[in-house]
């Protein structure tokens, strides 16, 4: 953004991109490398001094007064700047609360004013940063995984997968091995159980230890594991990797050990009762797909979302679909053998937000926006699940030029930026 952007006159100003995940939102600005800030998605309300979390709520009211505080925050303290100078474009998940994205509109253009916004969907989005047209997109966020494939720019809606798998899931496992097995030391003193000392484990605490000590083991290793737990015989546990201290307030530190880091993850690969994992999420949503879509998705695969960053989460996952593969289940279904994956031009925590900060550059969306005028007649945000015929910019461009609708749409923004990343 230059210096004295605010002296311009007749030039649009860029776009504000915004990515409110579960955990944290990534804000900045179009046709950027990176977000301005990426913050945790909380905010403390001055009606009554309380940290709320915006994905937390009773009522939309309670969502109302949350997002307000929330987005005056990011625009004046991150973004420092005018919306009602600058369109917005939304990244969100495709399973987003219909009542969320009414509410995040009707904040964005009544009390902010802003010109248009677009709500484009960050599987979507994430093909932009690799210029290709097919993948399958599998976000392991916080609250969830998401798998969606996108075929020559088309989202498959009726393949989607999801599963309460994530950052949440990895944190609630780490802490029954921690109270299990963890030990504390007060100022020199012997060390005690966790639980003689703390009940309780705080979120941004284990956040840390998750980030900083656990990673995602191979699947030999994983194996054994599971065997050991299974059979109720440590003798058959691999050795275990190193243990490690991690300081706490009030000069106490907590010892964890190897198992417990190793393990914390596998909550990720574990089957359910109705046997399904991440790994089964990719080949359940591939199987969905028409049979001629199946060898290209399985060759662009693509991992997105902050619990995707953890070590070896690549090798895993690509070991767990190997290994499904000679599963009855699946081996009668699939005559793909090989899976390959791409890498985003950028951390897999804010590849969604970059694609979105490159569609958010282009000139056609203007043509792809809802105008702040077509939502205040009839205050209702379209969608692939809604019918109701709200009036956006570009259906009026389109009646006036007679162009067909399908010619200004995410595809061809798409399709315009082709190029051969590393597989």
């Amino acid at each position: 953004m230059p210096l004295f952007e605010g002296l311009s006159v007749g030039v649009e100003k860029t776009a504000a991109v915004f990515d409110i995940g579960a955990a944290y939102t990534k804000v900045g600005f179009a046709g950027e490398t990176s977000p301005r800030a990426t913050i945790p998605s909380k905010i403390k309300l001055s009606k009554t001094d309380k940290v709320v979390h915006i994905w937390d709520y009773s009522s939309t009211e309670e969502l109302y007064d949350a997002l307000v505080e929330f987005l005056h925050h990011v625009y004046f303290r991150h973004l420092l700047v005018n919306p009602r100078d600058r369109r917005v474009v939304v990244c969100e998940s495709i399973l987003c609360p219909t009542q969320f994205r009414q509410t995040l509109a009707k904040v964005f253009f009544k009390r902010y004013e802003v010109p248009s916004i677009l709500f484009a969907p960050s599987h979507l989005t994430t093909l932009f940063t690799l210029g290709i047209n097919t993948a399958l997109v599998l976000d392991a966020g916080y609250n969830e995984t998401v798998v969606l494939p996108v075929y020559e720019g088309y989202p498959i809606i009726k393949a989607v997968e999801s599963l309460p798998l994530g950052g949440r899931a990895i944190h609630e496992n780490l802490e029954r091995q921690l109270k299990e097995t963890g030990t504390i030391k007060e100022n020199g003193e012997e060390q005690k159980p966790l639980l003689s000392v703390m009940d309780k484990i705080p979120p941004d605490v284990l956040e840390d230890i998750t980030v900083r000590s656990c990673f995602m083991t191979n699947m030999e290793r994983a194996t054994a594991i599971q065997q050991s737990i299974l059979q109720a015989d440590d003798s058959k546990w691999p050795s275990p990797a190193a243990s490690v201290d991690y300081p706490l307030n009030g000069g106490r530190t907590l010892t964890m050990d190897g198992k417990s880091r190793e393990v914390a993850c596998e909550v990720l690969f574990e089957m359910d009762n109705e046997e399904q994992s991440i790994a089964t999420l990719v080949l359940d949503s591939i199987l969905k797909c028409p049979i001629d879509m199946r060898k290209p998705l399985a060759d662009n695969l693509v991992f997105i979302g902050g619990t995707s960053l953890l070590p070896g989460f690549s090798h895993r996952l690509l070991a767990e679909l190997k290994l499904l593969l000679t599963k009855p289940k699946y081996k009668q279904c699939f005559a793909i053998t090989t899976f390959k994956v791409h890498s985003p031009p950028a951390q897999a925590n804010f590849t969604a937000w970059l694609g979105g900060a490159i569609f958010g550059a282009l000139e056609v969306l203007s043509y792809r926006s809802l105008s702040r005028d077509a939502f205040l007649q009839t205050e209702v945000v379209p969608d692939w699940c809604s019918l109701s015929p709200a009036i956006t910019e570009v259906e009026q461009s389109a009646a006036k030029d007679k162009t067909p609708l399908k010619s200004l749409g995410l595809r061809k923004a798409a399709g315009d930026a082709k190029g051969t990343p590393e597989k």
